[in-house]
């Protein structure tokens, strides 16, 4: 079991109120371990859930040799030599082969047998002629030689996927493909890892659950809503803790029960500096602290740590803990940058990086150096098939509707200033993220 001292040596030294996100990465990297419990699952409920171990074939895929299209089935042989003269051969046709119906019969020299798609090759046969590129008159079929070499469109046993090689490795998360190709295997259950458990709350007096009446002063809250599709996106065990109110008790009730319940707990708001947040002081004293406060745009005030259900101790898994910025745009883009990829890796999957495309901005771009943005962008493609990207409008990070109109990250580099138009820039496709 990690201590709490091991934890701490692995943040290296930097400035808590500036930390670069390069930094704050690699630092959920290195605490978001693996769940290691693992449990069997029917095939159909495997979709989206991440393999827990190999899955190695128990049989040859496909299982015997067959003709990749309709037409016959020859031996090749009699292409090695062919005889004096005209390049056209003539074969008699001595049957027909059709999928799940093999010929059985024997294939003598000068003959061929008529073949289906997916239909096993005949024995004596190695080699099968297009349809269209023959002609058949009555019994007979006659081809061009030349334009068809020995073993040409047959399938081969086991050259798709061979009998005890691994057909999917642990670690991958369960596509609709990959079902079907387990259910190719005549698998019937895969071991997978346990879903990660994750509880989620908002916190401040301001926030009014949706069907609610909204008072004077107060605003609907979105995050816990936007944090939900996200995190179901990402098929986790959802726990939505609800609105906590801005006091030290409330928020410490909330911690601690999220704590005991939740492999990752993540709450929305009271990580800022103002007097009513209190977050910052109980997690200081409930958990680790890895870093407070980024370099980044939106999203700066972002806490990272673990945090103890009940008190410290080493036999005890703690939680990993995002507290997240109020800001609804700040939330969805802490959200996919910081806690997107830690979940994946909690859940055992291999975590591979969001697509990021090059892209020319259509317009200018302010940027500060010493941060790096992340600015809400619609990108079209030029006639040219390059990539156009433009910023949505306002950059604020509480203009959420921007964030439904863009479909896009804009990724300004920390030391990046300015942008003119037309210059290259990086961009993240929102398509199989959000």
């Amino acid at each position: 079991m990690t201590t709490s001292e091991d934890i701490s040596r692995c943040v290296p030294a930097h400035d808590a109120q500036a930390l670069p996100v390069a930094q704050a990465q690699a630092i959920v990297r290195r605490w978001a371990q693996p769940v290691a419990t693992a449990e069997r699952v029917g095939l159909r409920a495997s979709l989206d859930r991440v393999l827990a171990e190999d899955v190695i074939s128990p049989i040859d895929v496909p299982s015997h040799d067959n003709a990749a299209m309709d037409g016959y089935a020859f031996d090749g042989a009699v292409l090695a030599d062919p005889a004096p003269g005209p390049a056209e051969l003539e074969l008699e046709v001595a049957g027909q082969a059709l999928a799940g119906h093999a010929f059985t019969g024997h294939v003598a020299c000068g003959q061929c047998v008529r073949i289906m798609t997916g239909a096993p090759i005949p024995a004596g046969c190695d080699t099968v002629i297009a349809q269209e590129q023959t002609v058949r008159t009555g019994e007979r079929i006659a081809f061009d030689a030349r334009k068809i070499s020995r073993g040409a469109n047959c399938r081969r046993a086991g050259e798709d996927l061979a009998r005890g090689r691994a057909a999917l490795s642990a670690g991958r998360i369960v596509r609709a493909a990959d079902v079907g190709l387990l259910a190719s295997l005549g698998v019937a259950e895969v071991a997978v890892h346990r879903r990660l458990r994750v509880a989620f709350f908002s916190t401040g007096d301001e926030l009014r659950s949706v069907g609610e009446p909204l008072d004077a002063g107060c605003v609907y809250d979105s995050n816990r809503y936007t944090l939900g599709a996200m995190l179901a996106r990402l098929n986790v065990e959802a726990l939505d803790l609800g609105i906590v109110r801005d006091e030290p008790a409330a928020l410490e009730a909330a911690l601690r029960s999220a704590a005991s319940c939740a492999d990752v707990v993540l709450s929305s708001g009271g990580v800022s500096v103002g007097d009513a947040d209190f977050t910052r002081r109980l997690f200081e004293t409930l958990g680790d602290v890895g870093f407070w406060q980024l370099a980044m745009r939106p999203g700066r005030p972002l806490a990272f740590g673990r945090l103890w259900p009940t008190h410290r101790d080493d036999d005890l898994r703690p939680a990993l803990f995002f507290g997240l910025p109020g800001n609804p745009v700040a939330v969805m883009v802490t959200f996919y940058q910081f806690v997107r990829e830690a979940l994946l890796a909690m859940s055992g999957a291999k975590v591979e990086a969001p697509l990021q495309l090059r892209a020319t901005s259509s317009t200018p771009i302010k940027k500060r150096p010493g941060r790096t943005e992340y600015q809400r962008g619609v990108a079209t493609r030029a006639a040219d098939g390059t990539w156009l990207v433009a910023p949505t409008g306002s950059q604020g990070s509480g203009v959420l509707s921007s964030m439904s109109r863009a479909n896009c990250l804009i990724v300004l580099a920390h030391e990046q200033g300015d942008v003119a138009a037309g210059t290259p820039v990086e961009i993240v496709p929102f398509d199989g993220l959000i």
